[in-house]
């Protein structure tokens, strides 16, 4: 290490080692320069022509997304079908704990997810992050057996317990990977595409599930439980064409492989000045955190350290990440938008529609995401994610105040009150559009940007953790809510869509168009 001889703050650069300087062509750049010349031309979704590869590597990994919304689509539909209630009357709605035992299985994957992004980071962090995603595969592909074979409501809870791992793991290592791999100028766009995933996982599952309801006996519900091991196993498989995260490869020391995998990438050989730049950057970066957390905890090893890193994300210079991070998972799920996509036609037929036409209007609701991701992905690196927090937390919140105010007034007589009835259909579909354009993108891709390299991994995975615990907790609380206090459920909904938009305010950076470098910089 180089001996400072002047009062001079050190440049990041200059804590690089004699020998990672040699690697990095002896350029005594300072990282924010490296940084900000690691620009590799225009922003959003044109930039996808110039980067086909990256595109390429995105989309495989997204079918991690897949797979979750693919659940979420099912999980709706196979909750109000006769022979699924009929092998599993747990679930029926004549059981005296129908609320609670809908409201757990439901729920049960959600926790599953939780504790999978407990120890993903570890395995992210150890093995990479690509091999991370192949184990994670395993975990849902199991998960999908036992839901398949079940014969019981208690090996189909295991089954979405088990599942529930694959799940949340895979829902945080798409967008961690794909966060690492992406030039600036398209990450914004390309982390949409975990949410874009999920939304269309959501769309085909449904309709589906809709098309097998038809079959006799438990191959109604089977057959789908069955077909969601499609997408995830091709992930598993496929991932292993595309190159290993750039920047794990310089957090395990592995530095030249980390330039052949950003020229691959980048489609520009390895002597390019916005190659080298990148991976200078990358390898300050890495560095610096790292010789930072060496002086934090001096001495510590195994177990020990994994624990203090996982305290490090509380700590006063990382805090703020971690309240952005998990701010925004938390208030994604409290906004409601799972209690409209689990239990969609129950929340239909509660406003007063039928039962044919309650299933109707729920496989719709995702087609309404739709209309809002794709303009999202197109456009988000152009408008910024601090717009999007803040305006779609508002717009969210309008919306649920309107349908409790209609409900509040028109609930206790529907048949009477037809068009009230359908203002709040129309307003659930507002809600939803509104979701997709904002918080549906920004849960994958905030957590995954303002963290730095080191603090990447566990920080990402304590965010969607978080996401998953919320999840959970509306999985498990909506359906007795809608039993019980009626509009107050969007009521409930419309105060956290406000304290959203409060939180975005104050405690949400704008990351867009800016290298992860330069975000470690830059937020403080």
């Amino acid at each position: 290490m180089e001996t400072q001889t002047d009062d001079k703050a050190p440049t990041k650069l200059e804590h690089l080692e004699d020998s990672q300087r040699s690697e990095a062509g002896d350029l005594e750049v300072d990282l924010a320069v490296a940084s900000e010349e690691a620009h590799y031309g225009t922003a959003g979704a044109k930039a996808f022509l110039s980067s086909p590869y990256v595109l390429g590597a995105a989309l495989l990994a997204s079918m991690g997304g897949f797979s979750y919304g693919y659940d979420q689509g099912v999980i709706s539909l196979i909750l109000v079908m006769p022979q699924f209630q009929a092998q599993y009357p747990e679930v029926a709605p004549s059981h005296a704990h129908y609320g609670f035992n809908t409201g757990f299985m439901t729920g049960m994957l959600l926790l599953g997810g939780f504790l999978g992004c407990l120890f993903y980071p570890y395995v992210a962090d150890k093995w990479s992050r690509k091999w991370a995603l192949t184990v994670a595969v395993g975990f849902f592909d199991l998960g999908a057996i036992i839901q398949t074979a079940s014969m019981n409501y208690g090996t189909l809870v295991a089954g979405r317990f088990i599942g529930g791992i694959g799940v949340g793991t895979l829902a945080m290592g798409a967008p961690l990977y794909i966060s690492e791999i992406s030039p600036p100028e398209m990450r914004g766009s390309l982390l949409v595409l975990e949410e874009l995933t999920i939304v269309i996982g959501a769309i085909i599952s449904y309709w589906v599930t809709y098309g097998t309801q038809y079959l006799a006996g438990s191959a109604a519900f089977r057959v789908p439980f069955g077909l969601q091991m499609v997408s995830a196993t091709l992930l598993g498989m496929g991932i292993h064409i595309y190159p290993y995260s750039p920047r794990w490869l310089v957090m395990t020391d592995q530095h030249d492989k980390s330039l052949r995998a950003i020229s691959k990438l980048r489609r520009l050989p390895p002597t390019d000045r916005r190659v080298q730049a990148e991976w200078q950057s990358i390898i300050g970066e890495v560095n610096f955190q790292r010789e930072l957390a060496q002086k934090q905890h001096p001495g510590a090893t195994g177990p020990k350290l994994e624990l203090l890193r996982w305290g490090d994300l509380f700590g006063k210079k990382v805090r703020k990440r971690t309240a952005a991070a998990v701010g925004i998972c938390f208030f994604t799920q409290f906004s409601g938008i799972n209690a409209f996509v689990y239990y969609a036609p129950t929340l239909f037929r509660s406003l007063g529609q039928s039962s044919h036409n309650s299933v109707i209007l729920a496989g719709m609701i995702n087609i309404g995401q739709f209309v809002g991701v794709v303009p999202a992905m197109i456009w988000m690196d152009n408008i910024g994610r601090r717009p999007l927090a803040i305006w779609g937390a508002i717009g969210m919140g309008t919306a649920h105040v309107i349908m409790a105010a209609v409900y509040g007034k028109f609930g206790h007589d529907w048949p009477s009150h037809p068009t009230a009835g359908w203002v709040c259909v129309a307003f659930v579909y507002v809600y939803v559009v509104v979701f997709g354009l904002s918080y549906g993108p920004l849960i994958w891709t905030l957590p995954s940007e303002v963290y730095q390299n080191v603090h990447r991994a566990k920080g990402v995975g304590l965010a969607v953790a978080v996401s998953w615990l919320a999840n959970f907790v509306i999985g498990v609380v909506v359906p007795p809510m809608i039993e019980s206090i009626t509009y107050g459920t969007f009521i409930f909904f419309a105060v956290f869509c406000a304290l959203s938009a409060v939180f975005s305010y104050f405690l949400v950076p704008e990351t867009a168009n800016k290298t992860l470098e330069q975000l470690d910089k830059d937020i403080t």
